[in-house]
Protein backbone atom coordinates (compact mmCIF):
# COMPACT_ATOMS: atom_id res chain seq x y z
CA UNK A 1 0.00 0.00 0.00
CA UNK A 2 2.83 2.29 0.97
CA UNK A 3 4.21 2.24 -2.90
CA UNK A 4 0.94 3.17 -4.26
CA UNK A 5 1.65 7.05 -2.34
CA UNK A 6 5.04 6.75 -3.34
CA UNK A 7 6.51 10.43 -4.40
CA UNK A 8 3.67 12.53 -3.76
CA UNK A 9 4.44 15.80 -2.54
CA UNK A 10 4.72 16.55 0.40
CA UNK A 11 6.79 13.39 0.67
CA UNK A 12 7.22 13.40 4.14
CA UNK A 13 3.68 14.01 5.00
CA UNK A 14 2.47 10.93 2.91
CA UNK A 15 5.23 8.53 4.04
CA UNK A 16 4.07 8.58 7.67
CA UNK A 17 0.29 9.08 6.37
CA UNK A 18 1.28 5.47 4.98
CA UNK A 19 2.46 3.75 7.95
CA UNK A 20 -0.70 5.53 9.99
CA UNK A 21 -2.78 3.57 6.76
CA UNK A 22 -0.96 0.09 8.18
CA UNK A 23 -1.83 0.56 11.57
CA UNK A 24 -5.68 -1.01 12.56
CA UNK A 25 -6.82 2.10 14.47
CA UNK A 26 -10.89 2.63 14.39
CA UNK A 27 -12.23 3.79 17.57
CA UNK A 28 -11.78 1.24 20.30
CA UNK A 29 -8.51 -0.32 18.78
CA UNK A 30 -5.92 1.79 20.15
CA UNK A 31 -2.67 -0.09 21.44
CA UNK A 32 -1.09 -0.39 18.12
CA UNK A 33 -1.32 2.91 16.99
CA UNK A 34 -0.13 4.50 20.92
CA UNK A 35 3.06 2.18 20.26
CA UNK A 36 3.60 3.60 16.77
CA UNK A 37 3.75 6.79 18.40
CA UNK A 38 5.86 5.99 21.11
CA UNK A 39 8.58 4.24 18.83
CA UNK A 40 8.06 6.95 16.83
CA UNK A 41 9.71 9.75 20.12
CA UNK A 42 12.33 7.13 20.90
CA UNK A 43 13.20 7.39 17.30
CA UNK A 44 13.13 11.00 16.77
CA UNK A 45 14.38 11.38 20.58
CA UNK A 46 10.80 13.31 20.95
CA UNK A 47 9.72 13.77 24.82
CA UNK A 48 6.70 11.54 24.51
CA UNK A 49 4.37 10.39 27.77
CA UNK A 50 0.47 8.97 27.21
CA UNK A 51 -1.61 9.46 30.02
CA UNK A 52 -3.88 6.79 31.69
CA UNK A 53 -7.13 7.20 29.00
CA UNK A 54 -4.00 6.63 26.28
CA UNK A 55 -3.47 10.63 25.05
CA UNK A 56 -0.82 10.83 23.48
CA UNK A 57 1.27 14.63 24.01
CA UNK A 58 4.38 15.07 22.74
CA UNK A 59 7.00 17.75 23.15
CA UNK A 60 9.66 19.67 20.79
CA UNK A 61 12.16 22.51 22.05
CA UNK A 62 12.20 25.81 19.88
CA UNK A 63 14.45 26.43 16.67
CA UNK A 64 17.32 28.66 17.09
CA UNK A 65 16.03 32.36 17.80
CA UNK A 66 12.99 31.12 18.71
CA UNK A 67 12.56 30.54 22.19
CA UNK A 68 10.36 33.54 22.76
CA UNK A 69 7.71 32.48 21.27
CA UNK A 70 4.64 31.31 22.56
CA UNK A 71 4.14 27.53 22.55
CA UNK A 72 1.87 26.27 19.65
CA UNK A 73 -0.30 22.73 20.86
CA UNK A 74 -1.34 20.82 17.74
CA UNK A 75 -3.61 18.66 18.25
CA UNK A 76 -5.55 15.72 15.95
CA UNK A 77 -7.02 12.39 16.82
CA UNK A 78 -5.66 8.72 16.34
CA UNK A 79 -8.65 7.20 15.43
CA UNK A 80 -10.70 6.41 12.35
CA UNK A 81 -14.47 5.99 11.29
CA UNK A 82 -14.52 2.27 9.95
CA UNK A 83 -17.01 2.48 7.25
CA UNK A 84 -17.27 -0.12 3.99
CA UNK A 85 -19.34 -0.77 1.32
CA UNK A 86 -21.52 -3.95 1.99
CA UNK A 87 -19.51 -5.89 -1.03
CA UNK A 88 -16.29 -4.93 0.44
CA UNK A 89 -13.68 -7.84 2.36
CA UNK A 90 -12.34 -5.64 5.56
CA UNK A 91 -11.68 -5.98 9.25
CA UNK A 92 -10.59 -2.75 10.13
CA UNK A 93 -9.40 -3.92 13.59
CA UNK A 94 -6.97 -6.16 11.51
CA UNK A 95 -6.90 -5.32 7.88
CA UNK A 96 -4.73 -2.05 6.52
CA UNK A 97 -6.02 0.98 4.64
CA UNK A 98 -5.49 0.06 1.15
CA UNK A 99 -5.06 3.89 0.45
CA UNK A 100 -4.12 4.59 -3.80
CA UNK A 101 -3.91 7.65 -5.85
CA UNK A 102 -7.28 8.66 -7.74
CA UNK A 103 -5.99 11.72 -9.86
CA UNK A 104 -6.02 14.76 -8.12
CA UNK A 105 -6.94 12.93 -4.76
CA UNK A 106 -6.00 10.07 -2.62
CA UNK A 107 -9.22 7.52 -1.37
CA UNK A 108 -8.79 3.89 -0.64
CA UNK A 109 -10.50 0.90 -2.02
CA UNK A 110 -14.05 0.32 -0.48
CA UNK A 111 -13.75 2.16 2.51
CA UNK A 112 -12.94 4.71 4.66
CA UNK A 113 -9.55 6.75 4.49
CA UNK A 114 -8.89 7.82 7.96
CA UNK A 115 -7.50 11.01 5.97
CA UNK A 116 -10.15 12.01 8.80
CA UNK A 117 -7.54 12.82 11.20
CA UNK A 118 -4.85 10.85 9.62
CA UNK A 119 -3.24 13.81 7.29
CA UNK A 120 -3.48 16.02 10.24
CA UNK A 121 -1.78 13.55 12.77
CA UNK A 122 0.81 13.10 10.24
CA UNK A 123 1.38 16.83 9.34
CA UNK A 124 2.04 16.87 13.06
CA UNK A 125 4.57 14.12 13.25
CA UNK A 126 6.30 15.57 10.17
CA UNK A 127 7.17 18.62 11.96
CA UNK A 128 8.15 16.94 15.26
CA UNK A 129 10.47 15.16 12.93
CA UNK A 130 11.71 18.10 10.89
CA UNK A 131 15.34 19.69 11.67
CA UNK A 132 14.84 22.58 8.48
CA UNK A 133 11.59 24.23 9.78
CA UNK A 134 11.64 27.70 11.88
CA UNK A 135 9.56 27.19 14.94
CA UNK A 136 9.24 28.13 18.42
CA UNK A 137 8.27 25.75 21.16
CA UNK A 138 6.08 22.82 20.02
CA UNK A 139 3.37 20.28 22.05
CA UNK A 140 1.67 17.50 19.37
CA UNK A 141 -1.84 16.07 21.19
CA UNK A 142 -2.86 13.24 19.65
CA UNK A 143 -6.16 11.72 21.35
CA UNK A 144 -7.93 8.93 21.72
CA UNK A 145 -11.60 7.66 20.41
CA UNK A 146 -12.65 11.28 19.17
CA UNK A 147 -14.93 9.56 16.24
CA UNK A 148 -16.86 7.30 19.16
CA UNK A 149 -17.82 10.06 21.73
CA UNK A 150 -14.52 12.40 22.36
CA UNK A 151 -13.16 10.01 25.06
CA UNK A 152 -9.70 11.28 24.88
CA UNK A 153 -10.60 14.98 25.38
CA UNK A 154 -13.55 14.17 28.20
CA UNK A 155 -10.98 12.81 30.24
CA UNK A 156 -7.73 15.08 29.37
CA UNK A 157 -6.03 16.13 32.12
CA UNK A 158 -5.87 20.40 33.27
CA UNK A 159 -2.05 19.90 33.62
CA UNK A 160 -1.10 17.67 30.94
CA UNK A 161 -0.42 20.31 28.47
CA UNK A 162 1.40 24.19 28.87
CA UNK A 163 0.71 25.19 25.46
CA UNK A 164 -1.11 28.47 24.75
CA UNK A 165 -2.36 27.94 21.39
CA UNK A 166 -3.87 25.50 20.00
CA UNK A 167 -4.07 24.39 16.62
CA UNK A 168 -6.75 21.73 16.07
CA UNK A 169 -6.03 19.86 12.54
CA UNK A 170 -9.30 18.36 12.02
CA UNK A 171 -11.06 20.56 9.99
CA UNK A 172 -11.89 19.63 6.35
CA UNK A 173 -11.49 22.70 3.91
CA UNK A 174 -8.42 24.09 2.96
CA UNK A 175 -8.46 27.78 2.71
CA UNK A 176 -11.09 28.21 5.76
CA UNK A 177 -10.29 28.78 9.30
CA UNK A 178 -12.57 27.65 11.41
CA UNK A 179 -13.41 29.51 14.85
CA UNK A 180 -16.33 27.77 16.15
CA UNK A 181 -18.51 24.19 16.22
CA UNK A 182 -20.94 22.37 16.94
CA UNK A 183 -21.83 19.98 20.54
CA UNK A 184 -23.58 16.83 20.62
CA UNK A 185 -25.31 14.53 22.30
CA UNK A 186 -26.40 10.78 22.46
CA UNK A 187 -29.82 9.95 22.93
CA UNK A 188 -30.64 5.84 22.88
CA UNK A 189 -33.66 4.16 22.99
CA UNK A 190 -34.44 0.23 23.82
CA UNK A 191 -38.30 -0.32 23.24
CA UNK A 192 -39.90 -3.54 24.39
CA UNK A 193 -40.85 -6.28 21.92
CA UNK A 194 -43.32 -9.13 21.84
CA UNK A 195 -42.52 -12.01 19.86
CA UNK A 196 -44.85 -14.80 18.37
CA UNK A 197 -44.37 -18.38 15.87
CA UNK A 198 -44.74 -17.18 12.23
CA UNK A 199 -48.64 -17.68 11.36
CA UNK A 200 -49.54 -20.21 8.47
CA UNK A 201 -50.65 -18.61 5.25
CA UNK A 202 -47.87 -16.36 4.87
CA UNK A 203 -44.52 -15.37 3.12
CA UNK A 204 -41.45 -13.84 3.24
CA UNK A 205 -38.93 -11.42 1.52
CA UNK A 206 -36.55 -9.57 2.46
CA UNK A 207 -36.45 -5.20 1.69
CA UNK A 208 -32.57 -3.68 1.03
CA UNK A 209 -32.02 -0.18 1.00
CA UNK A 210 -28.49 0.29 -0.37
CA UNK A 211 -25.56 2.53 -1.99
CA UNK A 212 -26.40 5.71 -0.40
CA UNK A 213 -23.59 8.40 0.35
CA UNK A 214 -24.10 8.53 3.52
CA UNK A 215 -21.35 10.74 5.38
CA UNK A 216 -20.37 12.71 8.07
CA UNK A 217 -23.68 13.76 10.26
CA UNK A 218 -22.43 17.05 11.14
CA UNK A 219 -20.08 17.78 8.14
CA UNK A 220 -22.66 16.64 5.24
CA UNK A 221 -26.36 17.43 7.14
CA UNK A 222 -27.41 20.13 5.07
CA UNK A 223 -26.81 17.88 1.73
CA UNK A 224 -30.13 16.48 2.34
CA UNK A 225 -29.14 13.16 1.56
CA UNK A 226 -31.39 10.18 2.43
CA UNK A 227 -31.04 8.68 5.58
CA UNK A 228 -31.43 4.29 5.49
CA UNK A 229 -33.33 4.10 8.49
CA UNK A 230 -35.95 6.28 7.68
CA UNK A 231 -36.92 5.27 4.06
CA UNK A 232 -36.96 1.59 5.08
CA UNK A 233 -39.41 2.56 8.10
CA UNK A 234 -41.13 4.70 5.84
CA UNK A 235 -41.91 2.12 3.54
CA UNK A 236 -42.44 -0.27 6.40
CA UNK A 237 -44.80 2.19 7.98
CA UNK A 238 -47.29 2.53 5.31
CA UNK A 239 -47.11 -1.53 4.14
CA UNK A 240 -48.70 -1.61 7.21
CA UNK A 241 -51.54 0.48 6.63
CA UNK A 242 -52.61 -1.30 4.15
CA UNK A 243 -51.53 -5.09 4.38
CA UNK A 244 -51.37 -7.82 6.90
CA UNK A 245 -47.92 -7.24 7.47
CA UNK A 246 -45.46 -8.63 10.17
CA UNK A 247 -41.68 -7.76 10.88
CA UNK A 248 -39.08 -10.47 12.06
CA UNK A 249 -36.08 -7.71 11.42
CA UNK A 250 -34.91 -4.63 10.93
CA UNK A 251 -31.30 -3.18 11.09
CA UNK A 252 -29.81 -0.03 9.51
CA UNK A 253 -26.63 2.01 10.09
CA UNK A 254 -23.40 1.17 12.66
CA UNK A 255 -22.24 4.40 13.71
CA UNK A 256 -23.44 7.21 15.94
CA UNK A 257 -21.55 10.11 13.90
CA UNK A 258 -22.35 8.13 10.12
CA UNK A 259 -25.87 8.79 8.07
CA UNK A 260 -27.05 5.45 7.52
CA UNK A 261 -26.21 4.29 4.22
CA UNK A 262 -27.80 0.97 4.43
CA UNK A 263 -30.60 -0.91 5.94
CA UNK A 264 -32.52 -3.86 5.73
CA UNK A 265 -35.99 -5.81 7.12
CA UNK A 266 -37.61 -8.97 7.15
CA UNK A 267 -41.08 -8.40 5.84
CA UNK A 268 -43.81 -10.96 6.28
CA UNK A 269 -47.19 -10.93 4.44
CA UNK A 270 -49.65 -12.96 4.04
CA UNK A 271 -49.57 -15.17 0.69
CA UNK A 272 -52.63 -13.73 -1.22
CA UNK A 273 -51.30 -10.19 -0.73
CA UNK A 274 -48.02 -10.70 -1.77
CA UNK A 275 -48.56 -9.69 -5.45
CA UNK A 276 -50.13 -6.43 -4.29
CA UNK A 277 -47.88 -5.62 -1.65
CA UNK A 278 -44.71 -5.85 -4.25
CA UNK A 279 -47.08 -4.04 -6.65
CA UNK A 280 -47.21 -1.02 -3.62
CA UNK A 281 -43.18 -1.09 -2.77
CA UNK A 282 -42.43 -1.09 -6.84
CA UNK A 283 -44.62 2.29 -6.48
CA UNK A 284 -42.84 3.86 -3.57
CA UNK A 285 -39.52 3.06 -4.87
CA UNK A 286 -40.59 5.26 -8.31
CA UNK A 287 -41.19 8.06 -5.65
CA UNK A 288 -38.26 7.72 -3.34
CA UNK A 289 -35.40 7.98 -6.24
CA UNK A 290 -37.32 10.81 -7.78
CA UNK A 291 -36.98 12.31 -4.52
CA UNK A 292 -33.43 11.71 -3.62
CA UNK A 293 -32.13 11.96 -7.56
CA UNK A 294 -30.15 14.79 -6.93
CA UNK A 295 -28.51 14.10 -3.59
CA UNK A 296 -28.51 10.19 -3.70
CA UNK A 297 -29.23 9.18 -7.34
CA UNK A 298 -27.30 5.90 -6.98
CA UNK A 299 -29.77 4.59 -4.06
CA UNK A 300 -31.10 1.11 -4.55
CA UNK A 301 -34.09 -0.59 -2.93
CA UNK A 302 -34.44 -4.61 -3.72
CA UNK A 303 -36.52 -7.23 -2.43
CA UNK A 304 -35.94 -10.77 -2.35
CA UNK A 305 -37.81 -13.82 -1.35
CA UNK A 306 -36.21 -15.90 1.84
CA UNK A 307 -37.42 -18.81 3.97
CA UNK A 308 -40.05 -17.89 6.49
CA UNK A 309 -38.60 -17.04 9.64
CA UNK A 310 -39.59 -19.12 12.64
CA UNK A 311 -41.14 -16.06 14.95
CA UNK A 312 -41.72 -12.65 13.88
CA UNK A 313 -42.71 -9.74 16.47
CA UNK A 314 -46.20 -8.98 17.07
CA UNK A 315 -48.37 -6.43 16.30
CA UNK A 316 -46.73 -4.16 18.73
CA UNK A 317 -44.44 -3.56 15.78
CA UNK A 318 -46.56 -0.78 14.56
CA UNK A 319 -45.91 1.18 17.60
CA UNK A 320 -42.03 0.83 17.01
CA UNK A 321 -42.90 2.02 13.56
CA UNK A 322 -44.61 5.50 14.63
CA UNK A 323 -41.43 6.26 16.92
CA UNK A 324 -38.98 6.16 14.10
CA UNK A 325 -41.49 7.83 11.76
CA UNK A 326 -42.02 10.09 14.29
CA UNK A 327 -38.70 10.90 15.51
CA UNK A 328 -36.75 13.71 14.24
CA UNK A 329 -33.86 13.38 11.69
CA UNK A 330 -32.00 15.95 9.40
CA UNK A 331 -31.76 19.80 9.83
CA UNK A 332 -34.12 21.03 11.86
CA UNK A 333 -32.80 24.87 12.34
CA UNK A 334 -30.06 26.91 10.77
CA UNK A 335 -28.28 29.88 12.39
CA UNK A 336 -30.75 33.30 12.27
CA UNK A 337 -27.91 35.49 10.93
CA UNK A 338 -26.20 33.12 9.40
CA UNK A 339 -28.35 30.93 7.39
CA UNK A 340 -26.53 29.37 5.12
CA UNK A 341 -24.98 27.47 8.68
CA UNK A 342 -26.84 24.93 10.17
CA UNK A 343 -27.23 25.49 13.91
CA UNK A 344 -29.38 22.07 14.85
CA UNK A 345 -29.68 18.73 13.40
CA UNK A 346 -30.18 15.13 14.48
CA UNK A 347 -29.09 11.76 12.85
CA UNK A 348 -31.44 8.43 13.19
CA UNK A 349 -28.07 6.91 12.78
CA UNK A 350 -28.85 3.11 14.18
CA UNK A 351 -31.26 0.38 14.59
CA UNK A 352 -30.67 -3.31 16.08
CA UNK A 353 -33.68 -5.60 16.63
CA UNK A 354 -32.98 -8.56 19.46
CA UNK A 355 -34.83 -10.74 20.37
CA UNK A 356 -36.41 -9.06 22.59
CA UNK A 357 -36.27 -5.20 22.16
CA UNK A 358 -35.68 -3.00 19.71
CA UNK A 359 -32.21 -0.20 20.14
CA UNK A 360 -32.21 3.00 18.27
CA UNK A 361 -29.47 5.33 18.87
CA UNK A 362 -29.75 8.82 17.37
CA UNK A 363 -26.92 12.04 18.13
CA UNK A 364 -28.10 15.47 18.17
CA UNK A 365 -25.89 18.59 17.45
CA UNK A 366 -26.15 22.24 17.87
CA UNK A 367 -24.11 25.13 18.64
CA UNK A 368 -26.68 26.61 21.60
CA UNK A 369 -26.53 23.83 24.09
CA UNK A 370 -30.25 24.64 24.88
CA UNK A 371 -31.56 23.60 21.54
CA UNK A 372 -29.61 20.42 21.57
CA UNK A 373 -31.49 19.69 25.00
CA UNK A 374 -34.99 20.64 23.61
CA UNK A 375 -34.10 18.34 20.65
CA UNK A 376 -32.76 15.52 22.67
CA UNK A 377 -35.92 15.94 25.00
CA UNK A 378 -38.63 15.61 21.86
CA UNK A 379 -36.74 12.90 20.41
CA UNK A 380 -37.14 11.15 23.98
CA UNK A 381 -41.14 11.75 24.06
CA UNK A 382 -41.45 9.73 20.46
CA UNK A 383 -39.86 6.75 22.01
CA UNK A 384 -41.13 6.59 25.76
CA UNK A 385 -44.63 7.36 23.84
CA UNK A 386 -43.37 3.94 22.33
CA UNK A 387 -42.92 2.71 25.84
CA UNK A 388 -38.96 2.84 25.24
CA UNK A 389 -36.43 3.56 27.87
CA UNK A 390 -34.09 6.45 26.79
CA UNK A 391 -31.01 7.42 27.73
CA UNK A 392 -29.55 10.58 26.92
CA UNK A 393 -25.02 10.61 27.07
CA UNK A 394 -21.67 12.18 25.97
CA UNK A 395 -23.22 15.82 26.02
CA UNK A 396 -20.25 17.66 24.28
CA UNK A 397 -19.95 21.61 24.67
CA UNK A 398 -19.79 23.66 21.78
CA UNK A 399 -16.99 25.90 21.24
CA UNK A 400 -18.05 29.34 20.66
CA UNK A 401 -16.24 31.67 18.37
CA UNK A 402 -13.78 34.64 19.53
CA UNK A 403 -13.40 36.79 16.71
CA UNK A 404 -10.56 39.07 18.40
CA UNK A 405 -8.86 35.82 18.65
CA UNK A 406 -4.77 37.17 18.22
CA UNK A 407 -3.83 33.25 16.34
CA UNK A 408 -6.82 34.19 13.78
CA UNK A 409 -5.54 37.81 13.20
CA UNK A 410 -1.87 35.49 12.18
CA UNK A 411 -3.33 33.37 10.30
CA UNK A 412 -5.43 35.64 8.33
CA UNK A 413 -2.71 37.55 7.68
CA UNK A 414 -0.25 35.12 6.99
CA UNK A 415 -2.91 33.29 4.23
CA UNK A 416 -2.92 36.36 2.24
CA UNK A 417 0.30 37.07 2.25
CA UNK A 418 1.53 33.11 1.58
CA UNK A 419 -1.79 32.65 -1.34
CA UNK A 420 -3.00 36.18 -2.27
CA UNK A 421 -6.17 35.88 -1.09
CA UNK A 422 -8.53 36.48 2.24
CA UNK A 423 -8.79 32.83 4.38
CA UNK A 424 -12.43 32.34 4.69
CA UNK A 425 -13.70 32.29 8.64
CA UNK A 426 -16.00 29.44 9.21
CA UNK A 427 -18.13 28.04 12.09
CA UNK A 428 -19.04 24.83 11.90
CA UNK A 429 -21.27 21.94 12.33
CA UNK A 430 -19.71 19.00 13.34
CA UNK A 431 -17.81 18.78 16.57
CA UNK A 432 -14.53 19.10 17.27
CA UNK A 433 -12.46 18.86 20.76
CA UNK A 434 -11.65 22.27 21.04
CA UNK A 435 -15.02 23.16 22.86
CA UNK A 436 -13.94 20.36 25.32
CA UNK A 437 -10.40 21.61 25.55
CA UNK A 438 -10.98 25.20 26.24
CA UNK A 439 -13.94 23.98 29.50
CA UNK A 440 -10.21 22.33 30.85
CA UNK A 441 -7.92 25.04 29.62
CA UNK A 442 -10.07 28.70 29.10
CA UNK A 443 -7.68 30.95 28.17
CA UNK A 444 -5.99 28.44 25.20
CA UNK A 445 -6.40 30.28 22.13
CA UNK A 446 -7.54 28.06 19.99
CA UNK A 447 -8.47 27.53 15.63
CA UNK A 448 -9.01 25.06 13.32
CA UNK A 449 -7.49 24.24 9.77
CA UNK A 450 -6.61 21.30 7.33
CA UNK A 451 -6.55 20.27 3.47
CA UNK A 452 -9.58 19.44 1.55
CA UNK A 453 -11.21 16.22 2.53
CA UNK A 454 -14.48 15.21 1.03
CA UNK A 455 -17.27 12.66 2.06
CA UNK A 456 -15.26 11.57 5.56
CA UNK A 457 -17.36 8.83 7.38
CA UNK A 458 -18.30 7.35 4.60
CA UNK A 459 -16.35 4.46 2.21
CA UNK A 460 -15.92 7.64 -0.13
CA UNK A 461 -13.90 9.40 1.72
CA UNK A 462 -10.88 11.05 -0.28
CA UNK A 463 -8.04 14.20 0.64
CA UNK A 464 -6.93 16.41 -2.13
CA UNK A 465 -3.49 16.20 -3.05
CA UNK A 466 -2.73 19.99 -3.73
CA UNK A 467 -4.74 20.90 -0.91
CA UNK A 468 -2.25 18.85 1.63
CA UNK A 469 0.82 20.54 -0.54
CA UNK A 470 -1.04 24.12 0.67
CA UNK A 471 -1.95 22.98 3.75
CA UNK A 472 1.71 22.06 4.67
CA UNK A 473 3.28 25.27 2.88
CA UNK A 474 0.83 26.83 5.22
CA UNK A 475 1.57 25.36 8.58
CA UNK A 476 5.48 26.16 8.22
CA UNK A 477 5.05 29.67 7.05
CA UNK A 478 2.67 30.17 10.12
CA UNK A 479 5.09 28.74 12.57
CA UNK A 480 7.30 32.05 11.85
CA UNK A 481 5.07 34.46 12.79
CA UNK A 482 3.61 32.75 16.18
CA UNK A 483 3.68 35.89 18.82
CA UNK A 484 5.82 36.63 21.25
CA UNK A 485 5.32 35.49 25.07
CA UNK A 486 3.79 38.06 26.88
Amino acid sequence: MGDKLKGVEPVVIWDIFSELCSIPRPSGVKDGIIKYFVNFGEKHKIETKVDETGNVLMKKGASAGMENRKTVIFQGHMDMVPQKNSDVEHDFAKDPINAYIDGDWITAEGTTLGADNGIGVAASLALLKADDISHGPVEVLITVDEESGMTGAFELGKDFMKGEILMNLDSEEEGELCIGCAGGMDTKAVIPIEREKTPDGYTAFRLDIKNLRGGHSGVDIHLLRGNSNKILNRILWNLDRHFDLYVSNFEGGNLRNAIPREAWAEVIVKNDQKEKCISFIDSMIMDIKDEFKTPDPDITIDYADIKLPENVISKSVRTVLNSIYACPNGVMRVVPEMTEIVQLSSNLAIVKTGLASVEISTMQRSSVNSLRDDLAAMIRSSFELAGGEVEHSGAYPGWNPDVNSEILKVMKDTYKKVFDREAEVKVIHAGLECGLIRDKYPKMDCISFGPTIKFPHSPDEKVNIKSVENFWKYLIETLKNIPTKS
